[in-house]
């Protein structure tokens, strides 16, 4: 079991199927899943499902504030041939969401901050891509704060979760953009 990776507010350790009430009380809000490009969840045992089956992938972490032990979001990376974008395999695609009453207060950013760290440390990734769909602006924003360059736009783009067509924007940090971050 990969050992949960920390920060100052957060935990960022694997979904357990405990989490499924948690979980669906936050991704039952239409707000947060399609935006994302995932359906809002219809009951807790659609949760249960999506933590058995893609939460459970590796680099897939729940985001857990520390003191009340209860996942608020999620944020994952997915390596090489895993990812929705064509990279190479010492590459990563990170993709995050955070609970509605949570949005604000820079967790996400924590976590992906946490995130990139591993990526380039732990795992020796060279770079790391970031997407977000048109009018997802609370993304774009997140990406922006926490250091992602505008790379290029995919329009016409087939969703295969929600089967849309859809236009992202596509953002990307290079290990050594990353390094320069804290110079």
């Amino acid at each position: 079991m990969k050992m949960p990776l920390k920060t100052e507010r957060l935990v960022l350790r694997p979904w357990k199927d405990e989490d499924a009430e948690n979980l669906y009380e936050y991704a039952k809000d239409p707000r947060v899943g399609p935006e994302a490009g995932w359906y809002a969840h219809t009951s807790v045992e659609y949760s249960l499902n999506a933590i058995r089956g893609v939460l459970s992938n590796d680099e897939t972490y729940a985001i857990i504030l520390k003191d009340e032990d209860k996942p608020v979001g999620g944020i994952d990376l997915m390596i090489g041939d895993k990812s929705y974008l064509d990279i190479g395999s010492d590459e990563g695609e990170l993709g995050f969401w955070i609970a509605v009453p949570y949005w604000g207060r820079g967790l996400v950013g924590e976590a992906v901050d946490a995130l990139l760290r591993h990526a380039f440390e732990d795992l020796n990734l060279k770079t790391i891509w970031c997407g977000y769909f048109e009018g997802n602006n609370k993304s774009k924003k997140v990406q922006e704060k926490c250091g992602f360059k505008f790379h290029h736009v995919e329009k016409d783009k087939f969703w295969p979760i929600t089967k849309e067509i859809k236009t992202e924007y596509v953002n990307r940090m290079t290990k050594e953009e990353w390094k320069n971050r804290f110079k």
